[in-house]
């Protein structure tokens, strides 16, 4: 049975081959997840997860990708400045920011071209991240929790309760505004959406809930199928088959990216 630990831990070996550094990045699940793990609360968590994202920062055109993550920068800098952290997760967790803040060479256009074929299979559904007034404890995390799954096409969702956002997994003809309005509708929570600007950093967009008519499910979310959600498969043909850990790394790493998107933060 899959736990927070296993995952990161079996995630870090992973990355510690560098050939499977490229493919754990570019998958839809893995990199979202290791940013929400960053708010655990177990040190061993924490480290295993700092540990790969090391890894991952060390092949150069990860580094953009990884800091443009939403959240990673603002988790790395909330870890740095938590106390009670041994020295060991505090110190590598600043020699990453150091990394990521960093300026980088430009990716190659043919690089950027591969790498958009494959995002390009995600026609059917795309995540978006939301701020969440109001979201302080459990309770109203439940509150939260119970307007989303009613919001007919909504996949899946994730919460970083220490920056009060949701990133939120959605059909891609559901508007945005729609959440925004399930969410309102609690009369104790308010949702902005996070987006990047042109210079790369973090804005609070207003959304406009006038006029939005949510539909809702009859009872749980309606997902998508697994093919339309990742890109697992292809992921499974990509990642090494070499390494120490076996030859089961590329399905294992298909598991992986679908617990930490749709289980472990439900």
């Amino acid at each position: 049975m899959m736990d927070a630990l296993s995952v990161v831990s079996q995630l870090r070996d992973l990355a510690s081959e560098p050939q499977n550094r490229e493919m754990i990045v570019q998958d839809q699940g893995c990199l979202p997840g290791l940013v929400l793990f960053l708010d655990h609360q177990n040190p061993d968590v924490l480290f295993a997860t700092v540990q790969t994202l090391r890894y991952l920062a060390e092949l150069t055109p990860n580094i953009s990708t990884m800091r443009n993550e939403l959240g990673m920068m603002v988790s790395l800098e909330d870890l740095i400045g938590r106390e009670g952290l041994s020295v060991d997760i505090t110190a590598l967790a600043q020699e990453l920011f150091g990394i990521l803040s960093a300026p980088v060479p430009r990716i190659p256009e043919s690089r950027k071209k591969s790498q958009f074929f494959i995002n390009s299979t995600h026609k059917k559904a795309k995540s978006v991240t939301l701020h969440i007034q109001g979201l302080d404890s459990t309770d109203q995390r439940g509150l939260c929790e119970e307007a989303l799954l009613k919001v007919k096409g909504v996949i899946s969702f994730t919460f970083q309760m220490a920056s009060k956002r949701c990133t939120v997994r959605i059909r891609s003809d559901l508007p945005t505004e729609s959440l925004a309005s399930a969410i309102a509708a609690t009369k104790v929570l308010s949702a902005q959406q996070v987006v990047k600007n042109e210079a790369g950093e973090e804005v609070f967009i207003l959304l406009d809930q006038s006029g939005v008519e949510v539909q809702q499910n009859a009872a749980l979310p309606d997902y998508l199928p697994e093919e339309e959600e990742s890109p697992a498969r292809e992921v499974d043909r990509a990642i090494s088959r070499t390494t120490a850990k076996g030859d089961s790394s590329g399905s294992w790493l298909s598991s992986a990216a679908s617990y930490l998107t749709k289980t472990f933060y439900w």
